[in-house]
């Protein structure tokens, strides 16, 4: 049997926001996505199609329509969005692809940061 680990070359998001938690949990469950991921005191919230699986077994590349986050310094199972309403949380943070995503996202954080104090 042969065995070849071929990881995801590159990852496109096409969409970026920061949000606070309660907009980010209520905008996921009310848009019936399963589950957030946290990843080292960040949640986030991944808008993606069935066609980007089948884009990355072709390609190598996913597309992520939309990736939402924000800051969550402590790691919980279940957010309570509303009385009867949660949603689970998983910890994501020891997986590499979820690691490179949100400092991709810092990495932008921090570069839209500078740009707009150059401009000011």
């Amino acid at each position: 049997m042969d065995v070849e680990i071929v990881p995801t070359r590159k990852i496109s998001v096409l969409g970026l926001d920061k949000r606070s938690v309660k907009d980010l949990a209520w905008c996921a469950a009310t848009y019936g996505m399963s589950r957030l991921h946290w990843v080292d005191g960040y949640l986030l919230c991944l808008e993606v199609y069935d066609k980007s699986f089948e884009y990355e077994v072709k390609n190598k590349e996913f597309p992520i329509s939309h990736v939402c986050y924000a800051e969550f310094p402590k790691y919980e199972r279940m957010f309570e969005v509303d009385k009867s309403l949660q949603i689970p949380i998983v910890n994501a943070s020891d997986m590499k692809i979820f690691k490179n995503l949100l400092a991709a996202i810092l990495k932008n954080e921090k570069e839209n940061s500078t740009a707009k104090k150059l401009r000011v």
